[in-house]
């Protein structure tokens, strides 16, 4: 939930890209972050594990728009995509204004994603969110793979709510920038 301070006129939204185990997450915060002029980013802070997975999260302010007289600065975080730790994934969640779930069009990830998908909807259900009206971005990474399903494929199986569908190639920072502006346009909307 968007934290509002009235004094400032500042808004802070939180914005979550979520999705299975390598597919894409930190890539695209990484490539966000190594674009962004210096004077309009925050610190990338992470903790990994011994693989160089994201074990909680990348957190990264992104320098404020204003809309109406108020300043909006989005806060991304990502979640870790392996089996083990839903927990972390759950409390990571709390409080998104928006969704950037993160699907791999690798044809042996179809199962991963499909799996992601079902535990973010059971995630939002104990929030108390409907899927249809929460703010989410489906991006479909990977795309430049040579055996990569096809992006309407990919999001076939993932999309029942009509959410925007980035293709991407996030390691390129293709599709990288065009998420991240929907995403934020979404939740600029709904706030």
């Amino acid at each position: 939930m968007a934290a509002i301070d009235v004094r400032n006129h500042r808004i802070d939204a939180k914005i979550v890209y979520y999705g299975p185990a390598q597919s894409g997450k930190t890539t695209n915060l990484l490539n966000v972050h190594s674009r962004l002029p210096q004077e309009a980013r925050g610190p990338m802070r992470s903790i990994d594990t011994v693989d160089e997975r994201t074990l909680f999260f990348d957190f990264m302010p992104v320098q404020a728009i204003e809309v109406g007289g108020w300043q909006i600065r989005f806060h991304l975080y990502t979640v870790p995509g392996q089996v083990d730790y839903v927990r972390t994934r759950r409390a990571i969640l709390g409080g998104a204004d928006g969704i950037v779930f993160v699907a791999d069009a690798s044809p042996d990830q179809k199962a991963a994603n499909e799996m992601s998908m079902a535990e973010l909807h059971d995630h939002l259900v104990h929030y108390g969110k409907d899927a249809a009206t929460q703010p989410l971005v489906l991006q479909v990474n990977k795309t430049d793979l040579p055996n990569a399903i096809p992006v309407s494929e990919v999001a076939a199986g993932l999309n029942d709510h009509a959410w925007p569908i980035v293709p991407a190639m996030a390691v390129r920072g293709i599709g990288v920038s065009e998420t991240l502006s929907t995403i934020a346009k979404s939740v600029a909307r709904q706030l």
